[in-house]
């Protein structure tokens, strides 16, 4: 086998995590696989799996190798379809990856409007509270909430948001309306792991960034829990702007402390290839950013 083979026979096993798998998705022998992974071992000088009866697992060296296979293969196969004319028509898997409630109340109809003008483009969704590695993991669209980890990403800027202290109105009309953050120790907190690990909310005073710890009445797991019990009036709460967009608007929430708030964060469409990409992740890039561009939850005063 010459390397791009070895490379995909080394992928088809990391994936599978069994060689008869690999053997299996690729319609070879199970011995051609195994002289395929031991040939490319012996030439790179590494270990790249550990075998056991229960399977294989990745070395770490193998989790390196693994990275760069899946990003060669990748620009390969971009070659490949940017050849046959797919880099000019829509068509194929769109991988995106999008903060949960973002995706949820942002993203759903531009995705909707999307496979609609597209119909030959399937789109896999990935909501996730956390930048992912688009290299790595595959991804070729991604929102960003925040500074951009990876200058190697084309990144287009579609608006800003910030971390935004608020209650419903029944609450604050029964505890009072905090105009400092000194009086955190006499309100109820609603704080979600998914915001910060640890209950701890920050404020600019003076041109300086203080830190409140906090002790909750109530914790969550999710953003989405924990604000449904602020607007049930369990405490204040601290979320994204663009989370609550809807339910400030429509009086559900009220924003508080927001005289010792936090620098905005920018929001980006990140992809990676650029000019180079295909069809599918250029075309959903321009819809995307004219779409958010004028979303008053990125774009409001």
């Amino acid at each position: 086998m010459d390397r791009f083979q070895e490379m995909t026979v080394f992928k088809a096993v990391a994936d599978e995590l069994s060689l008869a798998a690999a053997a299996r998705r690729l319609s070879l022998s199970p011995p051609t696989v195994t002289r395929a992974i031991d040939a490319l071992e012996q030439r790179l000088g590494v270990k790249l799996l550990q075998r056991s009866t229960r399977g294989v697992g990745l070395t770490e060296a193998g989790e390196r190798f693994l990275a760069d296979c899946r990003r060669i293969l990748a620009e390969v196969s971009d070659a490949d379809r940017s050849a046959s004319g797919l880099h000019t028509s829509p068509q194929g898997r769109l991988q995106l990856s999008m903060p949960l409630l973002f995706g949820q109340s942002l993203m759903t109809p531009i995705l909707l409007e999307y496979l609609q003008a597209h119909p030959r483009v399937e789109v896999f969704g990935v909501y996730q509270d956390r930048v992912p590695n688009l290299h790595e993991e595959g991804i070729e669209v991604a929102i960003q909430v925040g500074a951009l980890p990876d200058s190697t990403l084309f990144a287009a800027k579609v608006g800003e948001v910030r971390r935004i202290i608020c209650a419903s109105p029944a609450y604050l009309a029964r505890h009072g309306v905090p105009s400092h953050p000194e009086q955190l120790i006499d309100h109820q907190i609603v704080h979600s792991s998914a915001d910060s690990r640890t209950p701890e909310w920050q404020f600019v005073q003076q041109g300086s960034v203080k830190r409140y710890a906090l002790l909750p009445r109530l914790s969550c797991a999710t953003n989405h829990a924990a604000i449904a019990a602020a607007e049930r009036g369990a405490g204040l709460v601290r979320c994204m702007s663009y989370q609550v967009h809807e339910s400030l608007a429509q009086g559900r929430l009220q924003p508080v402390l927001q005289d010792f708030a936090l620098p905005v964060l920018p929001v980006h469409v990140v992809y990676r290839e650029g000019r180079r990409a295909a069809a599918r992740v250029r075309s959903f890039v321009d819809l995307a950013v004219a779409r958010l561009r004028v979303h008053p939850a990125l774009n409001g005063s």
